[in-house]
């Protein structure tokens, strides 16, 4: 009991108050085992035994009563149990071994994504050529040849990658294609992870997020909407954020200091404006992922048509011209209403007397995307959302 006092000091907050009352359990039994008329004269052996083992079982019951108190007024302690079960499996599946993670990082490896298990290749991106081949060029290629640009560090690996633009137009597919072809472990960051209720907690969570980075290199940290955790800085944010920001940063700086790290931090948003400059600076290589030109829908609308059942004679160069100001999931919306008009034809003409096995669907027409156009133009500008989004700049 002693030993575990002075391992601790009254900062150390909820430990200490622990401690003191565990100590003062034990004096009030003590003091209670003890008659008056016997305190003058020495206990016996069988009595000393007798207190000793009264002694323990009370104080082992306190202390696990107490214990199970934390654990459940901890409204996050069932998260934190499942986060660990979830990042011990996919440990296992991404092969890593022999590593030994910290509580901290144990919440941050929930989040990890096996690279193998993506579903997400280049081929599933359309229209955004130019913007792959420099990926492959400035972020794969450094690190799967490593020993070509070794002697050089100017040629190493960027430590930020920004992909900005107007939503829906493919900024999170790209980040996960590129974790999928480097075979790079992906850890998709939420910003609710580097929260908690505790002060100081969410300071170590984001360094463990680091550590856990260099642990498992070569890895990407992504972060989607880095705009609502990275913002500007002010006098009116709150003290823990302001130094959980504070804390990421500086660990982030860390990674530009050794050479041979091969940990990269992405970041998706559509509102580029709103990061902190410092953020900026940290992320040099930038790509902005505008929205598809005619030839570009052309091309997603192929992709996105490619194992569907469609009308021979559909001009997809027709529908793309006809689709100015439609990112690429607005584009697969269209497609899929489309498809379900040809259901809906199906369920209204169907006849009860035809069999199962000749059931068909027809194909997708002409018409069938054109009145899902019509569709689409309506409830975008219902939304009041803009037809172009303009290009932000950066400096």
């Amino acid at each position: 009991l002693i030993r575990w006092g002075l391992s601790l000091s009254p900062s150390s907050g909820f430990d200490f108050l622990l401690w003191w009352m565990f100590v003062n359990s034990w004096l009030i039994m003590v003091l209670k085992e003890l008659p008056v008329e016997n305190v003058a004269r020495p206990l016996g052996r069988n009595e000393v035994i007798g207190l000793l083992f009264r002694l323990t079982i009370f104080g082992a019951v306190t202390y696990f009563t107490i214990k199970w108190m934390v654990d459940a007024i901890d409204p996050t302690r069932k998260q934190k149990v499942e986060a660990q079960k979830q990042a011990e499996k996919l440990m296992r599946q991404i092969g890593v071994k022999n590593v030994k993670l910290s509580e901290y990082e144990m919440s941050i490896a929930a989040h990890l994504v096996d690279p193998l298990s993506m579903q997400i290749t280049w081929r599933d991106i359309a229209g955004q050529d130019e913007v792959i081949t420099e990926l492959k060029e400035t972020v794969i290629l450094p690190v799967q040849k490593r020993h070509l640009f070794q002697g050089s560090r100017l040629l190493q690996p960027p430590k930020g990658v920004l992909l900005y633009g107007p939503p829906g137009c493919g900024k999170t597919l790209i980040a996960k294609a590129t974790a999928k072809e480097a075979g790079f472990r992906f850890i998709n960051l939420q910003p609710s992870t580097l929260t908690d209720k505790w002060y100081g907690e969410s300071q170590k969570l984001a360094a463990a997020v680091f550590t856990l980075a260099v642990k498992l290199q070569p890895s990407i940290i992504f972060i989607d909407e880095i705009d609502s955790f990275l913002r500007n800085r002010s006098s009116s944010d709150h003290e823990a954020t302001a130094m959980m920001k504070a804390q990421f940063m500086s660990l982030w700086d860390g990674l530009d200091t050794d050479y041979h790290c091969q940990v990269i931090i992405m970041g998706a948003t559509n509102r580029p404006q709103d990061l902190d400059s410092a953020i900026l600076r940290r992320m040099p290589t930038r790509f902005h992922i505008n929205q598809p030109s005619v030839r570009q829908r052309e091309q997603i609308l192929r992709l996105i048509l490619e194992n569907e059942s469609v009308d021979p004679s559909l001009d997809l160069l027709e529908i793309a011209k006809e689709t100015d100001g439609f990112s690429g999931s607005d584009l697969r919306e269209m497609c899929r209403d489309a498809a379900l008009l040809c259901v809906r034809d199906f369920v209204h003409t169907q006849d009860d007397s035809v069999s199962d096995d000749d059931d068909v669907i027809r194909p997708i027409h002409q018409s069938d995307l054109q009145r899902s156009i019509g569709k689409m133009k309506k409830s975008k500008s219902a939304g009041g959302q803009s037809t172009g989004l303009l290009h932000t700049g950066l400096d």
